[in-house]
């Protein structure tokens, strides 16, 4: 799709002001090239308190307003209308948190509209731009590791325990059907893909153990790829690991290859082992102190987002691009309820 070029700073506006929005709008607030200049949310309390214009009808922001980027930060059920509304009211660009709308059929709606306006239609999907897994592709690309044999990410924020689970930060995670995978795993759905490409096969197992919610909170899933490389998710939202932020980087992982191996850590740090030798050097001194959500991983995707709409350069994660992730999240809930490995369409 051709992108419109626009001009600093691009005029936002934000429709939801519920609990993860906050890290949205500071980053706008302090990106320079853009205009946070109002928020939208049925309780207008929350949508003032983000200290810009402040309204209860999204419709009524939009005719006001006319923003050049609309930043939506609703529940998913609620995507669809509010893509299409953003989309008639004459934005030139969206941006749609995940989990992306009701479902897949809802979500290729929405980028079929998007597509037919000539309207950049991004996927608020920001693992991808934690610093940490922005330096290990760097490092995979520079042939560090020689030739990529497994990727294995540990999930264990250990907030999942008793009847008070989630209650105090996002109460809905209570009350999901589906909820490790839908809600928490597919950042890894998509950061592997990021990482290592398209898999050829995928294999999951998933169970509930905390009975105080409705959807799983523990399993594992397996991308094949047809070099023989393999990316695992190891979830378990019930366990922790050892870090002051457990949210930081929400667990541990390790990128290995014939060459040696990456390790993350709890506090965002990266080491490397090369192949044959014990000792691990620091690998990443660029990550910055903790700015926000996830290492500033909200600033960097609202950046890129930015730098695209001036320079008309590339965006990730534009939704025709971030559907297979969607596909891939249903085969894995097929795959765990047949347990059976299932191949992937390319």
């Amino acid at each position: 799709m051709a992108q419109p070029r626009l001009t600093a700073p691009i005029k936002v506006a934000g429709i939801g002001a519920g609990y993860f929005s906050r890290f949205h709008y500071d980053a706008w607030q302090h990106n320079p090239r853009a205009d946070l200049v109002a928020v939208a949310d049925r309780d207008r309390a929350k949508a003032a308190a983000v200290g810009v214009g402040a309204y209860d009808d999204p419709a009524a922001m939009l005719r006001d307003q006319h923003p050049d980027l609309v930043d939506i930060v609703t529940p998913p059920d609620s995507h669809f209308d509010l893509i299409a509304l953003a989309l008639d009211s004459g934005a030139k660009a969206v941006i749609c948190q995940k989990p992306f709308c009701g479902g897949l059929e809802q979500a290729e709606r929405a980028t079929a509209l998007a597509a037919a306006a000539g309207v950049p239609l991004v996927v608020h999907e920001n693992f991808r731009f934690q610093p940490w897994y922005r330096r290990i592709r760097r490092e995979i690309e520079a042939g560090r590791l020689g030739s990529l044999q497994q990727i294995t990410f540990r999930l264990r924020p250990g907030d999942g325990q008793g009847p008070e689970a989630y209650l105090d930060r996002q109460p809905y995670f209570q009350k999901m059907p589906r909820f490790l995978i839908h809600e928490t795993a597919v950042h890894w759905i998509d950061t592997f893909r990021f990482l290592m490409g398209e898999p050829a096969a995928v294999y999951a197992e998933l169970r509930r153990l905390n009975p105080a919610i409705a959807g799983e909170d523990a399993g594992f899933f397996l991308y094949s790829y047809a070099d023989g490389a393999r990316a695992l998710f190891d979830g378990n939202r019930l366990l922790d690991h050892p870090a002051e932020d457990r949210r930081r980087t929400m667990g541990e992982c390790s990128v290995e290859g014939t060459a040696g191996e990456i390790r993350l850590n709890g506090d965002g740090s990266l080491h490397f082992r090369a192949r044959g030798e014990n000792h691990w050097q620091p690998l990443a001194d660029d990550i910055p102190a903790e700015a926000g959500f996830g290492g500033g991983c909200v600033a960097a995707l609202q950046n890129h987002v930015i730098e695209g709409l001036i320079s008309t350069a590339p965006l990730e994660n534009e939704a025709a691009s971030y559907l297979p992730n969607m596909r891939i999240e249903l085969t894995l809930y097929a795959s765990a309820e047949s347990g059976r490995k299932i191949e992937l369409t390319p």
